[in-house]
């Protein structure tokens, strides 16, 4: 193995993971070396949260499966052909992947073939900071420049950025999704302008793809300003097929942090998309085709659409439990925030609705259509039509009426609904 760098020693509580340590124990074995690999190792050199441990080998894929089989671990065949596989860990999944060479690029995946020089697996990754390799003591070894990139803030493609690029086009989204989770200061310029001359290639790409890494980046911590990026590049468009409003999209970051507002997690890309590219419901259907989103995010951006006109400028709670108690606690918050985002409501007033949304009780009416069945009301349409009417007053009122009062005026509708089909069936 060529010498690395090796002036840094990592302390994370996953270096210390017992499962892991059994992991490791199974596999080298023979001269074989394993170390964790990528993203782990970079967020703790980051000194944000781990997430997935990831670990690189020497050993083929057929002998890490055999050995963890021996040793009493469950090994599964993920992605075989490109040399990983899981390993279940008393419950825990760890992805083995073989280290690799590059043996042929097709710019949407590479042909590989394994190999055993560390050297070799680094440089065929995509950037500095994803390249680095943690032994269980710690040391982390670095073939190509990433420590001081993280430390930098940089977000540096591994050798020329037009042939890294050239390798898999999704790469020119990696490149900025990146930058905005982990990039400080300016995007690196010889990343952008082979970005820019390689843009062609993501017609290349599936949907999929492209709606994975979109849905990361918006809501990355530097996403507005990496949007814009992309916009002034010309490659936003491309990727959206229409045109962004990059002010509503920074309008809603800044409400990340407030009570109840949102969340740098892939749950609300939804929002944060709508808030970036989508005016209508038929826009939000249209985005989230071009992008493959699940019909969840599709539902959510057209139910925020749907609702931020109708909540009130002056964050009046009183509209906020009618929203609470017509469609729930987060799609309320979601209304509120595109709201916010189209610049409806202030600052201030998005705040105060956004903590009425997180924290007052959703209006439930105490009756149901049991209770109209006891009062005498026969079954059939006119259960529903009693409910729907009583609903609508309960709610005009302000949710003042408890049980107690519904019930009494529900009995009196019962009655007057009796007493007509009685009229009327006696002609009278």
């Amino acid at each position: 193995m060529k010498r690395a760098a090796t002036d840094v020693r990592i302390a994370a509580d996953w270096l210390d993971d017992p499962r892991l340590h059994r992991l490791f124990s199974a596999i080298e074995r023979d001269g074989d070396r394993a170390y964790v690999v990528g993203g782990a190792v970079r967020n703790t050199l980051l000194e944000l949260p781990a997430g997935d441990v990831d670990v690189a080998t020497t050993a083929l894929p057929d002998v890490v499966s055999a050995r963890a089989a021996a040793a009493g671990l469950k090994p599964v065949p993920t992605g075989i052909e490109h040399g990983t596989v899981t390993v279940v860990v008393e419950g825990h999944p760890f992805e083995v992947t073989t280290l690799r060479r590059d043996v042929e690029s097709h710019g949407r995946h590479a042909t590989v073939a394994f190999g055993r020089d560390w050297s070799v697996d680094a440089h065929r990754r995509d950037f500095t900071m994803n390249a680095l390799y943690a032994s269980l003591d710690g040391v982390v070894h670095d073939f190509v420049g990433g420590i001081a990139d993280c430390r930098a803030g940089r977000v540096r493609f591994i050798g020329a950025a037009s042939r890294r690029i050239a390798e898999d086009y999704l790469r020119i989204l990696r490149f900025f999704r990146f930058h905005a989770a982990y990039g400080r200061g300016p995007i690196d310029t010889e990343g952008l302008a082979a970005a820019i001359a390689a843009r062609d290639g993501l017609a290349g790409l599936s949907a999929e793809r492209i709606g994975q890494e979109i849905s990361k980046l918006v809501v990355a911590t530097g996403a507005p300003t990496t949007v814009a990026t992309m916009s002034d590049a010309g490659l936003l468009q491309r990727v959206l097929g229409r045109v962004a409003d990059l002010g509503g999209f920074a309008r809603l970051h800044r409400l990340v942090g407030l009570p109840g507002g949102p969340r740098r997690e892939s749950d609300d890309a939804a929002v944060f998309l709508a808030a970036l590219a989508v005016w209508t419901e038929a826009d939000g259907w249209a985005l989230a085709e071009r992008l493959r989103l699940s019909n969840a995010a599709r539902d959510r951006m057209a139910g925020a659409i749907a609702r931020a006109p109708t909540v009130d400028p002056a964050g009046d709670t009183a509209t906020i439990d009618r929203l609470l108690e017509a469609i729930g606690r987060e799609a309320t918050r979601d209304a509120v925030m595109l709201a916010h985002g189209r610049a409806r409501l202030s600052f201030a007033a998005t705040a105060a609705s956004l903590a009425a949304a997180a924290m007052r009780p959703v209006p439930v009416m105490p009756l149901g259509g049991r209770d109209l069945l006891a009062l005498g009301l026969p079954r059939g349409p006119g259960v529903g039509a009693l409910l729907a009417e009583l609903r609508a007053a309960w709610v005009a009122d302000g949710f003042r009426d408890d049980r107690a009062a519904l019930t009494t005026r529900a009995k009196a509708a019962v009655d007057r609904i009796l007493r007509d089909r009685s009229n009327s069936s006696r002609g009278v």
